[in-house]
């Protein structure tokens, strides 16, 4: 039984966790990932992809089990596995994982905005006033964020029909031959799109959130193979749009790919496009500061908000010494490493320690209930 029990009128129905997951998942790495995979296995990058997705639902197995059998979200299972001290500690360390997440998304999505329109933007306004808005909503509980992850993911999805004006200049034998990469040159390309898919490792924490958890598990094995098919096609699509050589030099493919798209009402369709993906990354920010400011309260027993207030202040006081694309990649590496150690690595670790943990504790208990 989970150690932190909800109000059920703070719980969302289960099939909200398929927008929570796909939200995170739909991030500003859709609008560049494309050259990121390319480059480290040229046009089988798309086989990389799919098989990066599927893994992802292995990995969502053990963290399902880590929260069953572990107290509800990842802080009680720290200290089913490791005790409360230095189960809190290594807690801590992921709250402050939830920070760069939110860090990277507006420093990488201003970073686009500065590029593609405004060169002399003042990024510390503008950061200021996006985490004020995050602020807002994660102050007001965790229905809101859940509900602007709903429209996060649904009312920019007419941007996917886009894509559709790059067929008249598509040539699918850019694909052609397939599987003429190596083994290791797929294994590089797994890993950088792992990174690009990492998101989901927020449900070790909005989990008790989760109205019948148990019936969630298919939505969120839902979300990712959507999200795992949305990456595969959009790959298929630009690699047939552009030539490696092109690809090479194309920064942010899914923004060039929207500048050959005419309509009669709107000549630079980009700028609307990167316009409305502020709607896509304000789900992944209010996500990762309910986590990181949660976190925080369930380890130091400090008030949700003062935590959330702490974070936001943090984040936006970091943002301004980001001033150079130098450090925005290496915030990017550093964070996508964390996170697929983090996935990959520690949560099926974790998974062994709680049944080790269990199976003690278990036998130490047996004991005293037979003298009894």
């Amino acid at each position: 039984m989970a150690a932190n029990t909800i109000d059920e009128t703070k719980q969302v129905s289960p099939y909200l966790i398929f927008f929570l997951i796909g939200s995170m998942q739909m991030g500003v790495g859709v609008l560049g990932f494309q050259r990121v995979i390319a480059a480290e296995v040229g046009y089988d990058a798309w086989i990389a992809t799919l098989a990066a997705g599927l893994s992802i639902h292995f990995i969502l197995f053990f963290q399902f089990k880590i929260l069953e059998k572990g107290g509800g979200d990842i802080v009680e299972a720290h200290k089913l596995a490791f005790g409360k001290w230095i189960g809190g500690s290594i807690s801590l360390l992921f709250s402050l994982y939830f920070l760069a997440v939110a860090t990277t998304i507006i420093r990488t999505y201003l970073e686009i905005v500065q590029v593609w329109m405004f060169p002399q933007l003042h990024i510390f306004w503008v950061s200021f006033l996006l985490v004020l808005l995050a602020f807002y909503i994660v102050y007001s509980g965790f229905r809101t964020v859940t509900g602007v992850a709903f429209f996060g993911l649904v009312l920019p999805s007419y941007l996917i029909f886009t894509f559709g004006f790059t067929f008249p200049y598509s040539d699918y034998r850019n694909l052609l031959p397939i599987f003429d990469s190596g083994f290791m040159e797929l294994v590089k390309g797994f890993k950088a799109m792992s990174l690009t898919l990492l998101g989901y490792e927020s449900v070790l924490m909005f989990y008790p959130f989760i109205k019948e958890p148990k019936k969630a598990k298919k939505w969120a094995h839902l979300a990712v193979l959507m999200m795992t098919l949305f990456y595969t096609v959009v790959a298929i699509i630009s690699f047939a749009f552009f030539s490696e050589p092109q690809l090479e030099k194309t920064v942010w493919a899914t923004l060039s790919i929207w500048k050959i798209v005419e309509m009669p009402f709107i000549e630079r369709f980009e700028y609307l496009g990167i316009g409305n993906w502020v709607l896509i990354i304000l789900p992944n920010v209010c996500i990762a500061l309910w986590c990181g400011s949660r976190i925080i309260k369930r380890v130091t027993k400090m008030r949700q908000k003062i935590a959330l207030f702490i974070l936001c202040s943090l984040v936006v006081a970091g943002i301004p010494f980001l001033d150079r694309r130098e450090h925005i990649n290496m915030l990017n590496d550093i964070l996508g490493k964390a996170g697929l150690y983090f996935n990959y690595v520690y949560i099926p670790m974790l998974f062994v320690i709680i049944m080790i943990a269990r199976k003690v504790r278990k036998k130490n208990d047996s004991p005293k209930q037979e003298n009894k």
